[in-house]
Protein backbone atom coordinates (compact mmCIF):
# COMPACT_ATOMS: atom_id res chain seq x y z
CA UNK A 1 0.00 0.00 0.00
CA UNK A 2 1.39 3.37 -1.11
CA UNK A 3 0.23 6.45 1.35
CA UNK A 4 1.91 9.02 -0.77
CA UNK A 5 0.56 11.74 -2.53
CA UNK A 6 1.35 11.97 -5.83
CA UNK A 7 3.18 14.57 -7.44
CA UNK A 8 -0.18 16.40 -8.90
CA UNK A 9 -1.79 15.97 -5.17
CA UNK A 10 1.07 17.53 -3.83
CA UNK A 11 1.22 20.25 -6.28
CA UNK A 12 -2.71 20.90 -5.70
CA UNK A 13 -2.16 20.68 -2.20
CA UNK A 14 0.48 23.34 -1.69
CA UNK A 15 -1.25 25.84 -4.19
CA UNK A 16 -4.94 25.52 -2.09
CA UNK A 17 -2.81 25.61 0.76
CA UNK A 18 -0.71 28.57 0.16
CA UNK A 19 -4.35 30.61 -1.68
CA UNK A 20 -6.47 29.63 1.73
CA UNK A 21 -3.77 31.09 4.07
CA UNK A 22 -3.49 34.43 2.22
CA UNK A 23 -6.43 34.66 0.12
CA UNK A 24 -9.33 32.60 2.16
CA UNK A 25 -8.63 32.91 5.83
CA UNK A 26 -7.86 36.94 6.43
CA UNK A 27 -11.59 37.95 5.95
CA UNK A 28 -13.09 35.17 7.22
CA UNK A 29 -14.15 35.97 10.61
CA UNK A 30 -15.58 39.23 8.65
CA UNK A 31 -17.88 36.78 6.62
CA UNK A 32 -19.11 34.69 8.99
CA UNK A 33 -20.01 37.73 11.03
CA UNK A 34 -21.53 39.61 8.06
CA UNK A 35 -23.12 36.95 6.22
CA UNK A 36 -20.56 37.95 3.38
CA UNK A 37 -20.97 35.24 0.62
CA UNK A 38 -17.16 34.76 -0.55
CA UNK A 39 -17.48 35.45 -4.26
CA UNK A 40 -14.35 36.74 -5.12
CA UNK A 41 -12.86 33.86 -3.65
CA UNK A 42 -14.96 31.27 -6.03
CA UNK A 43 -14.10 34.02 -9.32
CA UNK A 44 -10.05 33.27 -8.19
CA UNK A 45 -10.65 30.10 -7.90
CA UNK A 46 -11.98 29.25 -11.18
CA UNK A 47 -8.61 31.07 -12.38
CA UNK A 48 -6.73 28.90 -10.71
CA UNK A 49 -8.79 26.02 -12.65
CA UNK A 50 -10.15 24.72 -9.49
CA UNK A 51 -14.15 24.50 -10.11
CA UNK A 52 -13.84 21.36 -12.31
CA UNK A 53 -11.02 19.56 -10.68
CA UNK A 54 -12.06 16.46 -10.85
CA UNK A 55 -14.14 16.68 -14.59
CA UNK A 56 -12.96 15.79 -18.07
CA UNK A 57 -11.11 18.48 -19.65
CA UNK A 58 -13.44 17.92 -22.80
CA UNK A 59 -15.96 19.79 -20.76
CA UNK A 60 -13.34 22.49 -18.82
CA UNK A 61 -12.32 20.49 -16.38
CA UNK A 62 -9.24 19.63 -14.36
CA UNK A 63 -8.59 15.63 -15.39
CA UNK A 64 -7.54 15.40 -11.84
CA UNK A 65 -9.20 12.80 -8.89
CA UNK A 66 -11.00 12.85 -6.14
CA UNK A 67 -8.37 12.57 -4.05
CA UNK A 68 -7.50 16.22 -5.11
CA UNK A 69 -10.90 17.38 -4.62
CA UNK A 70 -10.97 16.22 -0.97
CA UNK A 71 -7.75 17.98 -0.56
CA UNK A 72 -9.01 21.36 -1.56
CA UNK A 73 -12.31 20.76 0.27
CA UNK A 74 -10.26 19.90 3.42
CA UNK A 75 -7.26 22.85 2.87
CA UNK A 76 -10.36 25.37 2.08
CA UNK A 77 -12.69 24.24 5.48
CA UNK A 78 -9.16 24.40 7.32
CA UNK A 79 -9.63 28.94 7.51
CA UNK A 80 -13.07 28.95 6.26
CA UNK A 81 -15.90 26.16 6.28
CA UNK A 82 -18.21 28.43 4.69
CA UNK A 83 -15.71 28.30 1.92
CA UNK A 84 -15.34 24.53 1.88
CA UNK A 85 -19.19 23.66 1.92
CA UNK A 86 -19.50 25.99 -0.93
CA UNK A 87 -16.56 23.98 -2.89
CA UNK A 88 -17.80 20.61 -1.78
CA UNK A 89 -21.48 21.42 -2.70
CA UNK A 90 -20.55 22.85 -6.29
CA UNK A 91 -18.57 19.65 -6.89
CA UNK A 92 -20.15 16.93 -5.66
CA UNK A 93 -24.08 17.91 -5.73
CA UNK A 94 -23.58 20.43 -8.35
CA UNK A 95 -21.68 19.25 -11.23
CA UNK A 96 -21.15 15.40 -10.58
CA UNK A 97 -24.95 14.31 -10.87
CA UNK A 98 -24.73 16.36 -14.38
CA UNK A 99 -21.42 14.23 -15.12
CA UNK A 100 -22.65 11.00 -13.96
CA UNK A 101 -26.11 11.10 -15.67
CA UNK A 102 -26.07 13.60 -18.14
CA UNK A 103 -25.91 12.97 -21.68
CA UNK A 104 -23.18 14.57 -23.93
CA UNK A 105 -25.43 17.42 -24.65
CA UNK A 106 -26.10 18.33 -21.51
CA UNK A 107 -22.48 17.73 -19.95
CA UNK A 108 -21.59 20.42 -22.84
CA UNK A 109 -24.40 22.72 -21.89
CA UNK A 110 -24.35 22.58 -18.88
CA UNK A 111 -21.06 20.71 -17.08
CA UNK A 112 -18.88 23.29 -18.82
CA UNK A 113 -20.29 26.69 -17.56
CA UNK A 114 -19.95 24.77 -13.82
CA UNK A 115 -16.29 23.64 -14.52
CA UNK A 116 -15.12 26.71 -15.90
CA UNK A 117 -16.95 28.98 -12.97
CA UNK A 118 -19.29 30.76 -15.02
CA UNK A 119 -22.13 29.73 -11.96
CA UNK A 120 -21.39 27.71 -9.02
CA UNK A 121 -23.83 24.30 -8.86
CA UNK A 122 -26.67 23.42 -6.63
CA UNK A 123 -29.04 20.24 -6.00
CA UNK A 124 -32.64 20.41 -5.08
CA UNK A 125 -33.12 17.42 -3.14
CA UNK A 126 -33.99 17.97 0.45
CA UNK A 127 -37.78 19.01 1.21
CA UNK A 128 -39.82 20.06 4.34
CA UNK A 129 -41.44 16.68 4.67
CA UNK A 130 -38.06 14.79 3.12
CA UNK A 131 -35.18 14.94 4.78
CA UNK A 132 -33.63 11.94 5.91
CA UNK A 133 -36.37 10.19 4.14
CA UNK A 134 -35.79 11.58 0.43
CA UNK A 135 -38.03 8.69 -0.78
CA UNK A 136 -40.66 10.91 0.66
CA UNK A 137 -40.82 13.57 -1.88
CA UNK A 138 -43.88 15.66 -2.69
CA UNK A 139 -42.32 18.24 -5.59
CA UNK A 140 -44.38 16.58 -8.94
CA UNK A 141 -43.66 17.06 -12.54
CA UNK A 142 -46.15 16.00 -15.31
CA UNK A 143 -45.31 15.78 -18.80
CA UNK A 144 -47.67 18.01 -20.61
CA UNK A 145 -46.78 17.87 -24.72
CA UNK A 146 -43.63 18.39 -24.99
CA UNK A 147 -42.81 20.34 -21.77
CA UNK A 148 -42.22 19.22 -17.84
CA UNK A 149 -44.32 21.13 -15.67
CA UNK A 150 -43.03 21.01 -11.99
CA UNK A 151 -44.24 21.90 -8.81
CA UNK A 152 -43.38 21.39 -5.53
CA UNK A 153 -40.68 23.23 -3.06
CA UNK A 154 -37.13 22.56 -1.75
CA UNK A 155 -34.85 23.56 1.53
CA UNK A 156 -31.69 23.70 2.84
CA UNK A 157 -30.52 24.11 -0.26
CA UNK A 158 -26.77 25.04 -0.86
CA UNK A 159 -25.67 27.24 -3.77
CA UNK A 160 -28.84 27.94 -5.48
CA UNK A 161 -28.75 31.74 -5.49
CA UNK A 162 -25.23 31.84 -7.28
CA UNK A 163 -26.87 28.74 -10.14
CA UNK A 164 -28.16 29.57 -13.25
CA UNK A 165 -29.26 25.66 -13.27
CA UNK A 166 -29.53 23.16 -11.13
CA UNK A 167 -30.46 19.32 -10.78
CA UNK A 168 -33.81 18.78 -8.58
CA UNK A 169 -35.54 16.00 -8.33
CA UNK A 170 -39.67 15.35 -8.27
CA UNK A 171 -42.23 12.55 -8.75
CA UNK A 172 -43.01 11.57 -11.99
CA UNK A 173 -44.80 8.88 -10.99
CA UNK A 174 -46.88 8.53 -7.65
CA UNK A 175 -47.79 4.62 -8.02
CA UNK A 176 -44.28 3.80 -7.99
CA UNK A 177 -43.30 4.33 -5.31
CA UNK A 178 -39.39 5.88 -4.91
CA UNK A 179 -39.02 4.16 -8.57
CA UNK A 180 -41.40 7.26 -9.94
CA UNK A 181 -38.80 9.96 -9.14
CA UNK A 182 -36.77 11.42 -11.37
CA UNK A 183 -34.44 14.39 -11.74
CA UNK A 184 -34.48 16.96 -13.84
CA UNK A 185 -32.25 20.15 -14.84
CA UNK A 186 -34.10 23.53 -14.00
CA UNK A 187 -32.81 27.05 -15.24
CA UNK A 188 -32.80 29.44 -11.99
CA UNK A 189 -34.72 32.31 -13.98
CA UNK A 190 -37.20 29.89 -15.15
CA UNK A 191 -41.07 31.53 -14.79
CA UNK A 192 -42.70 30.45 -11.55
CA UNK A 193 -39.07 29.50 -9.89
CA UNK A 194 -38.22 31.19 -6.71
CA UNK A 195 -35.06 31.35 -4.43
CA UNK A 196 -35.22 32.50 -1.05
CA UNK A 197 -32.25 32.83 1.36
CA UNK A 198 -33.43 34.52 4.38
CA UNK A 199 -32.19 31.53 6.70
CA UNK A 200 -30.62 32.42 10.14
CA UNK A 201 -28.31 30.19 10.94
CA UNK A 202 -25.86 28.46 14.31
CA UNK A 203 -23.19 28.38 11.96
CA UNK A 204 -21.74 28.50 7.93
CA UNK A 205 -22.67 32.01 7.82
CA UNK A 206 -20.76 32.56 4.49
CA UNK A 207 -22.29 29.49 3.02
CA UNK A 208 -25.67 30.22 0.58
CA UNK A 209 -28.48 28.25 2.19
CA UNK A 210 -31.83 28.49 0.00
CA UNK A 211 -35.34 27.39 -0.53
CA UNK A 212 -36.84 26.93 -3.71
CA UNK A 213 -40.46 27.46 -4.78
CA UNK A 214 -41.39 25.85 -7.93
CA UNK A 215 -44.65 27.06 -9.07
CA UNK A 216 -45.99 24.83 -13.03
CA UNK A 217 -42.68 25.52 -13.51
CA UNK A 218 -42.07 24.15 -17.61
CA UNK A 219 -39.01 23.17 -18.57
CA UNK A 220 -38.23 21.05 -22.27
CA UNK A 221 -38.90 17.30 -21.99
CA UNK A 222 -34.61 17.02 -22.77
CA UNK A 223 -34.13 18.31 -19.50
CA UNK A 224 -34.68 15.48 -17.56
CA UNK A 225 -31.62 13.80 -16.04
CA UNK A 226 -31.08 10.30 -16.88
CA UNK A 227 -33.79 8.22 -16.88
CA UNK A 228 -37.26 8.76 -15.81
CA UNK A 229 -37.59 7.15 -12.74
CA UNK A 230 -34.14 6.62 -11.45
CA UNK A 231 -33.73 10.01 -10.28
CA UNK A 232 -34.02 7.80 -6.35
CA UNK A 233 -30.71 5.66 -7.04
CA UNK A 234 -29.25 8.61 -8.89
CA UNK A 235 -29.05 11.00 -5.67
CA UNK A 236 -28.19 7.77 -3.34
CA UNK A 237 -25.24 7.75 -6.27
CA UNK A 238 -24.46 11.43 -5.67
CA UNK A 239 -25.09 11.37 -1.80
CA UNK A 240 -22.41 8.93 -1.67
CA UNK A 241 -19.65 11.11 -3.22
CA UNK A 242 -20.89 14.21 -1.72
CA UNK A 243 -20.03 12.51 1.80
CA UNK A 244 -16.64 12.33 0.81
CA UNK A 245 -16.47 16.12 0.37
CA UNK A 246 -18.39 16.59 3.72
CA UNK A 247 -15.91 13.65 5.23
CA UNK A 248 -12.93 15.98 4.07
CA UNK A 249 -14.41 19.31 5.42
CA UNK A 250 -14.62 17.46 8.97
CA UNK A 251 -10.85 16.82 8.74
CA UNK A 252 -10.01 20.28 7.50
CA UNK A 253 -12.28 22.19 10.33
CA UNK A 254 -10.66 19.71 12.69
CA UNK A 255 -7.58 20.28 11.61
CA UNK A 256 -7.45 23.70 11.74
CA UNK A 257 -9.07 24.04 15.75
CA UNK A 258 -6.32 21.75 16.47
CA UNK A 259 -3.45 24.40 14.83
CA UNK A 260 -4.81 27.07 16.69
CA UNK A 261 -5.23 24.89 20.00
CA UNK A 262 -1.52 23.75 19.10
CA UNK A 263 -0.69 27.16 19.08
CA UNK A 264 -2.36 28.79 21.69
CA UNK A 265 -1.09 26.11 24.28
CA UNK A 266 2.55 26.72 23.21
CA UNK A 267 1.73 30.52 24.36
CA UNK A 268 -0.38 30.67 27.38
CA UNK A 269 1.34 30.39 29.99
CA UNK A 270 -0.38 29.33 33.58
CA UNK A 271 1.33 28.58 37.01
CA UNK A 272 4.55 29.59 35.71
CA UNK A 273 4.90 27.55 32.08
CA UNK A 274 3.02 27.27 28.93
CA UNK A 275 0.30 24.80 29.23
CA UNK A 276 1.27 23.02 26.17
CA UNK A 277 3.83 21.20 29.19
CA UNK A 278 0.77 20.21 31.11
CA UNK A 279 -0.27 16.71 30.83
CA UNK A 280 -4.12 17.14 30.62
CA UNK A 281 -3.59 19.30 27.62
CA UNK A 282 -1.00 17.22 25.84
CA UNK A 283 -3.43 14.25 26.13
CA UNK A 284 -5.98 16.53 24.45
CA UNK A 285 -3.80 17.55 21.65
CA UNK A 286 -2.54 13.96 21.00
CA UNK A 287 -6.24 12.79 20.42
CA UNK A 288 -6.97 15.67 18.80
CA UNK A 289 -3.82 14.70 16.10
CA UNK A 290 -4.27 10.94 16.15
CA UNK A 291 -8.42 11.16 14.99
CA UNK A 292 -7.96 13.50 12.35
CA UNK A 293 -5.46 11.17 11.03
CA UNK A 294 -7.46 8.48 11.42
CA UNK A 295 -10.26 10.66 9.76
CA UNK A 296 -8.30 11.42 6.78
CA UNK A 297 -6.80 8.24 6.34
CA UNK A 298 -10.42 6.94 5.70
CA UNK A 299 -11.44 9.79 3.33
CA UNK A 300 -8.89 9.22 1.34
CA UNK A 301 -9.42 5.35 0.90
CA UNK A 302 -13.01 6.85 0.31
CA UNK A 303 -12.03 8.46 -2.03
CA UNK A 304 -9.68 6.29 -3.64
CA UNK A 305 -12.30 3.88 -4.34
CA UNK A 306 -14.08 5.74 -5.91
CA UNK A 307 -11.09 6.97 -8.23
CA UNK A 308 -10.94 3.10 -8.93
CA UNK A 309 -14.16 2.55 -10.17
CA UNK A 310 -14.83 0.56 -7.05
CA UNK A 311 -17.73 0.07 -4.50
CA UNK A 312 -17.43 2.50 -2.33
CA UNK A 313 -20.66 3.85 -0.11
CA UNK A 314 -19.80 1.57 2.78
CA UNK A 315 -16.31 3.71 3.51
CA UNK A 316 -17.61 7.05 2.38
CA UNK A 317 -20.45 6.56 5.31
CA UNK A 318 -17.85 5.98 7.39
CA UNK A 319 -15.53 8.67 6.45
CA UNK A 320 -18.57 10.87 7.20
CA UNK A 321 -19.73 9.46 10.00
CA UNK A 322 -15.82 9.10 12.02
CA UNK A 323 -15.03 12.65 10.59
CA UNK A 324 -17.65 14.48 11.48
CA UNK A 325 -18.50 12.86 15.03
CA UNK A 326 -14.60 13.12 15.20
CA UNK A 327 -14.73 16.95 14.06
CA UNK A 328 -17.51 18.15 16.95
CA UNK A 329 -14.98 16.48 19.64
CA UNK A 330 -12.00 18.16 18.38
CA UNK A 331 -13.80 21.67 17.78
CA UNK A 332 -15.13 21.54 21.80
CA UNK A 333 -11.73 19.95 23.18
CA UNK A 334 -10.45 23.16 21.55
CA UNK A 335 -12.81 25.18 22.82
CA UNK A 336 -12.11 23.67 26.69
CA UNK A 337 -7.84 24.45 25.38
CA UNK A 338 -8.64 27.93 25.16
CA UNK A 339 -10.44 28.30 28.55
CA UNK A 340 -12.62 31.64 28.61
CA UNK A 341 -11.08 32.76 25.39
CA UNK A 342 -12.18 29.81 23.37
CA UNK A 343 -15.76 30.91 24.13
CA UNK A 344 -14.99 34.88 22.55
CA UNK A 345 -14.97 35.62 18.96
CA UNK A 346 -11.80 36.71 18.72
CA UNK A 347 -9.74 33.22 18.93
CA UNK A 348 -12.02 31.94 16.04
CA UNK A 349 -12.69 28.46 17.38
CA UNK A 350 -16.20 29.07 18.29
CA UNK A 351 -16.77 30.20 14.71
CA UNK A 352 -14.93 26.66 13.99
CA UNK A 353 -17.54 24.76 16.66
CA UNK A 354 -20.47 26.31 14.82
CA UNK A 355 -20.03 25.16 11.69
CA UNK A 356 -18.74 22.14 12.34
CA UNK A 357 -22.16 20.53 13.44
CA UNK A 358 -24.05 21.29 10.26
CA UNK A 359 -21.89 17.98 8.86
CA UNK A 360 -23.46 15.98 11.80
CA UNK A 361 -26.47 16.87 9.59
CA UNK A 362 -26.25 17.47 6.05
CA UNK A 363 -25.97 14.68 3.54
CA UNK A 364 -27.27 12.31 5.59
CA UNK A 365 -27.15 12.70 9.71
CA UNK A 366 -25.10 10.54 11.39
CA UNK A 367 -27.92 8.36 12.17
CA UNK A 368 -28.45 7.44 8.26
CA UNK A 369 -24.71 6.88 7.82
CA UNK A 370 -25.27 4.30 11.10
CA UNK A 371 -28.01 2.48 8.88
CA UNK A 372 -26.12 2.84 5.49
CA UNK A 373 -23.37 0.93 7.12
CA UNK A 374 -25.56 -1.21 9.01
CA UNK A 375 -27.10 -2.19 5.31
CA UNK A 376 -23.82 -2.97 4.15
CA UNK A 377 -22.37 -5.35 6.05
CA UNK A 378 -26.09 -7.11 6.43
CA UNK A 379 -27.45 -6.11 9.08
Amino acid sequence: MNFDLTKEQVMIRKLIHDFAEEEVAKDADERDRTATFPLEIFADLADLGILGLPFPEKYGGGEADYISFAIVVEELSRVCASTGITYSAHISLGAAPIYMFGTDKQKKKYLTPLCTGEYLGAFGLTEPNAGSDAGGTQTKAMLHDDQWIISGSKCFITNASYAKNLAITAVTDITKGTNGISAFIVPTDAQGFTINNHYEKMGLHASNTTELFLENVKIPKENILGVEGNGYKQFLATLDGGRIGIGAMAVGIAQGAYEKSLKYAKERKQFGRSISSFQAIQFKLADMAMNIELARNMVFKAAWLKDQGRVFKKEAAIAKLFATEMCMKVCDQAIQIHGGYGYMKEYQVERFFRDAKLLEIGEGTSEVQRMVIAKQIGC
